[in-house]
């Protein structure tokens, strides 16, 4: 009989500290230093959104030493620059950063952007729909066009 205790395949966690719920979203959490508790860094559409929350935790907790899961995006600003071990960071405000790393990370990967020729760029949601209207992005430089070509000159 299984105890459950077996390694798990690199597929089903590809990234340290996050795991995925049964119905698909994955979650980041991280257990605090000489502490039993945890701090609960979000649930994530994306494994990288996640482990970016993963990364951006751990970092403030651990240093620069610390084992991640993206080492070569330390510095480039996308949640884990400025960080490190400090004394002062509560675990409120360590889980405040993550989650605004896995949220723009998440809102990034679950995104893509479609070149249309009648607007400038238009966010496209991965899943293939095309963006509401109020998400496509017009283009300044041209003069807007009425409507209804009859009401022209009813202004």
């Amino acid at each position: 009989m299984d105890g459950g205790g077996g390694k798990r395949s690199r597929s089903e966690r590809p990234y340290k500290g996050i795991r995925m719920r049964k119905w698909g979203k994955w979650v980041a959490e991280i257990r605090e230093p000489n502490k039993r508790s945890r701090i609960w860094l979000g649930s994530y559409s994306t494994p990288v959104a996640a482990a970016r929350a993963y990364d951006t935790a751990v970092y403030h907790l651990r240093g620069p030493t610390a084992r991640l899961n993206f080492p070569d995006l330390v510095g480039d600003g996308g949640g884990c620059a400025g960080g490190g071990v400090d004394a002062d960071m509560s675990a409120a405000s360590i889980r405040k950063k993550a989650i605004e790393v896995g949220a723009m990370v998440d809102a990034l990967e679950t995104r893509t952007v479609i070149n249309d020729q009648d607007h400038a760029t238009v966010l496209v949601p991965s899943s293939g729909f095309k963006a509401c209207w109020f998400e496509e992005k017009p283009d300044l430089n041209k003069k807007p066009e009425p409507e209804d070509p009859d009401a022209a000159g009813d202004w």
